[in-house]
């Protein structure tokens, strides 16, 4: 049985990770502060202190690796000095992990590695269709905000800027000490057990409690990936030989006022949503999508919810959660 050491896996795309390995047949063993469920064997750690996490990196002896483990507040990792913790942590963590007989790793990237100056801007894409110049089909689908993994990276944010600087130095480690190593780039999820500050479950909370949510015009296009399908598509690719920077979205970006128009819809309560109450920024892209041909093609792992389905099951989800707390003493 292949044994896969796991770091996150209590987390938002964690759990549904670990859950899509075990029915891959790996042995999961999962290293961090909480114990995921459903894992052959839990190493207690805080990823974040050396000794600790080679103890336990050593201890789980795996074949395999799926780094999850990230600064994750929302609003706050984007620009948060701690990503050079985690940099650093992450660089120790795949070295320690090939140097106890590890041959796989799979990391979680971000779309915010990308360049996102080239692409349209929102104010000209809602007055025009974009002319692109011949410069090719590649730059042609950039331009309009379909981001293939070969597309520029040059990150807006010190988050970004980390997980892309993390990138370069770990594809360069992996190509000298023979580990196989994927890079996974998340695009936008959503799904049950969201955090506060993300827009699907904030938007299905207020709208279910009957609170006015302001919002911008909802213009932009944006590319959501139920969070069960992110899972299940790094254990993918984490069963599989592809290596370098693999996309996992849905492939297919939608404008966020018809997420919102959905979620109104669901809850009955259209009314309470104000659009155009938020501004949005002078730089803000027309559209974010992942091109995911890689995933499809190369992997083979096809997104399994739709969008409607993945919105509607949040919805019912919050719904459930809303009403089981308001029913507890």
């Amino acid at each position: 049985m292949k044994r896969v050491l796991v770091t996150g896996g209590a987390g938002f795309v964690g759990r549904h990770a670990v859950a899509a390995l075990a029915a891959r047949g790996f042995a999961v063993h999962a290293l961090g502060r909480t114990a995921p469920e459903g894992v052959h064997a839990f190493h207690a750690a805080d990823l974040l202190d050396p000794a600790q996490r080679r103890a336990a990196v050593q201890a789980a002896s795996a074949s395999h690796l799926l780094h999850l483990a990230w600064i994750t507040t929302p609003g706050r990792y984007w620009q948060a000095p701690d990503n050079l913790d985690w940099t650093a942590a992450s660089l120790d963590l795949v070295r320690t992990f090939r140097e106890a007989g590890g041959t796989r790793a799979v990391v979680a990237g971000t779309c915010a590695e990308y360049d996102w100056t080239g692409i349209n801007l929102l104010p000209r894409a809602e007055l025009e269709l974009p002319s692109p110049r011949p410069r090719g089909e590649d730059a042609v689908a950039i331009q309009g905000g379909r981001l293939p993994e070969s597309a520029p990276c040059h990150p807006a944010t010190l988050y970004g800027a980390a997980k892309d600087g993390l990138r370069r130095i770990l594809h360069a480690y992996a190509a000298n000490a023979g580990l196989s190593l994927a890079w996974g780039r998340l695009f936008y999820l959503y799904g049950p057990g969201e955090t506060p500050g993300r827009l699907v479950g904030d938007a299905a909370r207020a709208l279910l409690a009957c609170q006015r949510l302001a919002t911008s015009e909802g213009r932009q296009r944006r590319d959501f990936l139920h969070v069960a399908d992110a899972g299940a598509a790094f254990a993918a690719l984490l069963d599989a030989q592809v290596e370098g920077a693999v996309n996992i979205g849905s492939g297919d970006a939608v404008p966020v006022r018809t997420i919102l128009e959905t979620i109104g819809a669901l809850t009955g309560r259209p009314d309470l949503i104000d659009f155009g109450a938020r501004p949005l920024g002078p730089t803000e892209p027309a559209c974010i999508e992942a091109d995911i041909r890689r995933l499809t093609d190369e992997v083979g792992f096809i997104p399994r919810y739709s969008l409607e389905q993945g919105v509607a099951q949040t919805v019912a989800a919050w719904r459930a959660a809303l009403s089981n707390a308001a029913s507890a003493p």
